[in-house]
């Protein structure tokens, strides 16, 4: 009869349900309680409405032989991940350019460890990943591995499994976002640090062991909010972005995804008149770049990564009329502008990522070198610091340079690709300044003899100042550009259009 249901797609129904929040309650509200979303308000709040088709809903543990089978279709809906298909800023880029793929870590099922299922089911849709070329998005909450599997009795250790390996393997194949909140430790937590970005909210722990492992191998008893909270991972470079909770956390995937999602047709920007007064007129003093950096790009495209690691060197996207665009910045009111061990290995990585999903970079450069000293050389500059050649010197990617002021040293050619004729493009305001190193040191060097021939403290220091002005005027961009060592110096109000012309004259990657 016409509206009756058969049996057997009602029985299908109600076993999909069980999977679903609604019979779930108590679950879903032991995450309300902690201020937590649930894993399918997480896939809701992400992906575009009705874009997301969904794989292995019905899988549940392996543990059939050890509990009622009804009470594990709930209890472990989905064993644990739910994974699938779907768009993602598809009314910013299109349809076409928006699609994606997710994995979701459910807490609330055997608090997010990963069992038989769980490993085949992140298998699958990383293997599905890699072939069609989707992105991936993972919210990675979980303990790490389970030991109830009982079912399982052709394995002895599971230490067979492709899980990290095939998701690892999509480096530089796919962009892969790992978004954080709660507890992550041991096989999450290698899954997390394994992305090319990744967001924790601030009520995340991260950890490549939980208190149970710890205390099994003899290293005490500690409360799982001791082991990688989110100031601890912040600082040492482990997380990108930080977020206040799941829906900023959210907001912040989606943005970034973006920039890898292509061009978008609706921006704006500030008046760009501004830029001609950004660089103090004593070139002692520094300058919030950041400032310059969010005039410089659309408005409120600006998304900075690793914003407290590695602090002498900026790394983020903007969008320039709509165009995503990788940049790094030297900031000056961070050492001087030096280029440390530290952020030399931020910045190399960063760099390694974008050229392998062909995202054109925009340096800015400030700088009066590398960092040197003994406490650098304690950091392993000699190595971290070349990094910054190595990934330089195999860019696919165009590249623009603007000088903003200092450009002195290996630490100014490190900013540039590792050259100056690495860009497509290198350009400077008229505030530029450049030489082999600093200006003072290079007078302290060069003219020791006639300083030290000077007795009176006050004449030797009006002399210092002579000699550094004399090699100011030598090495201002005017000049350097008039021996070809950059393209152009320009008017700080066209940088935009200097950059764009750039890149769009620049040969693709790849082709």
């Amino acid at each position: 009869m016409e509206g009756e249901i058969r049996p057997e797609l009602q029985a299908l129904r109600d076993r999909i349900d069980l999977t679903l929040d609604d019979a779930r309650e108590e679950a879903r509200q032991k995450r309300y309680a902690r201020g937590y979303r649930t894993a399918r308000e997480n896939v809701a709040d992400l992906v575009d409405e009705e874009s997301f088709q969904e794989y292995g809903q019905l899988a549940v543990a392996a543990q059939r032989s050890r509990r009622d089978y009804k009470e594990l279709q709930s209890s472990t809906a989905a064993d644990g991940v739910i994974t699938g298909t779907c768009t993602i800023n598809a009314d910013l880029v299109g349809c076409e350019r928006a699609r994606a793929a997710v994995i979701v870590n459910d807490y609330s099922v055997l608090a997010g460890t990963q069992g038989y299922f769980h490993h085949r089911k992140l298998d699958r849709i990383c293997e599905l990943a890699e072939q069609q070329a989707l992105p991936l998005v993972m919210y990675t909450e979980g303990g790490g591995g389970r030991p109830g599997d009982t079912d399982v009795t052709i394995q002895i250790a599971g230490l067979n499994i492709r899980s990290f390996s095939t998701w690892a393997s999509l480096s530089g194949v796919v962009p892969r976002i790992a978004v954080n909140n709660g507890y992550c430790f041991a096989g999450n937590a290698a899954l997390f640090g394994c992305a090319d970005f990744s967001i924790a909210t601030r009520n995340s722990w991260i950890g490549m062991a939980g208190p149970a492992m710890i205390e099994g191998g003899g290293m005490g008893k500690h409360e799982p909010t001791e082991i990688g909270p989110i100031d601890v991972q912040e600082k040492n470079g482990v997380v990108d972005i930080v977020a206040d909770d799941e829906a900023h956390a959210t907001a912040i995937a989606k943005q970034l995804l973006s920039y890898f999602q292509g061009d978008v047709a609706d921006w704006e920007a500030a008046p760009q008149t501004a830029l001609r007064d950004a660089i103090p007129e004593d070139r002692r003093w520094g300058y919030p770049v950041r400032r310059i950096i969010e005039t410089l790009a659309d408005t409120g495209s600006f998304l900075e990564l690793q914003r407290i690691y590695g602090r002498g060197i900026i790394t983020g996207f903007i969008r320039l009329e709509g165009k995503p665009v990788a940049l790094i910045a030297n900031d000056c009111q961070q050492l001087g502008g030096a280029v440390d061990a530290v952020s030399s290995e931020k910045a190399a990585r960063f760099l390694q990522i974008c050229d392998a999903f062909s995202m054109p970079v925009l340096s800015l450069t400030d700088t009066p070198g590398f960092m040197v000293g003994p406490d650098s050389e304690r950091e392993g500059a000699v190595r971290r610091m070349s990094s910054l050649f190595l990934v330089g010197s195999r860019l696919r990617v165009p590249i623009v340079t603007i000088f903003l002021r200092k450009a002195y040293g290996l630490g100014a050619m490190a900013m540039t690709g590792g050259t100056f004729v690495a860009p497509v493009y290198a350009a400077a305001w008229p505030t530029g300044e450049f030489g082999g190193m600093g200006l003072e040191g290079a007078v302290r060097l060069g003219f020791r003899k006639e300083l030290e021939a000077e007795e009176d403290p006050e004449a030797r220091e009006q002399l210092f100042q002579q000699l550094v002005a004399r090699m100011y005027e030598i090495g201002k961009a005017s000049e350097a550009a008039s021996y070809l060592e950059l393209d152009a110096v320009i008017d700080p109000a066209d940088t935009r259009a200097v950059v764009l012309r750039a890149l769009r004259a620049a040969k693709p990657s790849g082709s």
